[in-house]
């Protein structure tokens, strides 16, 4: 999941806009991301990176097996990680990627998280009022969405204080385009194979970088001795992910 689907989205979200869209200049540019990519060493290998194993649980109210029990045998295969991922170049340095999946989990849901930066002074801080960042939700499943939320003031003549509020602005595509037929996913890819465009096709080269990069990132697993912590069935995964994010001022969007 990380190596293909994952690298692939944080590739999309991180490139460049390309000169056209043509086959060729799209996937230049996700190379160029997946090939800035910093490596994590063993020296960053637990503060950049950590893996899970499910147990027992319950999910939906039913119980859940652990892998092992699954399984019949104890295993050191991981089923959870989370990743902090940085790209070396102008546009994102300093500007940290954080990539979660498991199996297992609470729930089947994928999306992309994009926190904005706060703003650097409020002025309505002196008000009694509180900012957060605005932030950009594109989910992907089980509903394709596209939701923004913004800081917004509350209705009123302010006698207590400013009051600012997040405030959604959701774009649900099933109720936008309600008078278009959905597409399973691999429809689309089936068709452009059909067609010769191979513009949401993997190229070697990208494959290339998205293996060297978690190549790296195994082997320090290993030089290190890293052994996937356990987390519940039914649950977000081993609470040291947490810590991966919390060291940054941020949260996993749950």
């Amino acid at each position: 999941m990380v190596q293909n689907h994952m690298l692939q989205l944080l590739a999309l979200v991180a490139m460049e806009p390309p000169t056209n869209f043509d086959p060729t200049a799209v996937r230049d540019e996700k190379v160029k991301v997946l090939r800035a990519l910093r490596p994590i060493s063993a020296a960053d290998a637990e503060t950049h990176s950590v893996i899970g194993q499910y147990t027992h649980g319950a999910i939906e109210g039913a119980p859940v097996k652990g892998y092992a029990e699954e399984l019949g045998r104890e295993s050191a295969t991981e089923t959870f990680v989370a990743l902090k991922a940085n790209i070396d170049n102008w546009r994102w340095k300093g500007v940290p990627f954080f990539l979660r999946t498991g199996k297992r989990m609470p729930m089947r849901d994928t999306e992309i998280f994009i926190q904005f930066k706060d703003v650097p002074y409020s002025i309505f801080a002196s008000r009694g009022a509180t900012t957060r960042p605005n932030k950009l939700i594109i989910g992907l499943q089980p509903e394709e969405s596209i939701e923004l939320r913004l800081m917004a003031k509350t209705p009123g003549l302010d006698r207590q204080g400013v009051r600012l509020r997040e405030v959604p602005l959701d774009l649900g595509l099933a109720n936008a385009f309600s008078e278009y037929r959905r597409r399973i996913a691999y429809e689309r890819l089936l068709l452009d194979l059909i067609e010769g465009d191979p513009t949401l096709f993997v190229r070697r080269d990208e494959v290339e970088a998205q293996w060297t990069w978690i190549d790296q990132i195994r082997a320090a697993w290993a030089e290190k001795g890293m052994a996937p912590r356990l987390y519940a069935a039914g649950t977000w995964g081993p609470s040291a992910a947490i810590a991966l994010t919390e060291r940054d001022g941020i949260s996993w969007h749950e």
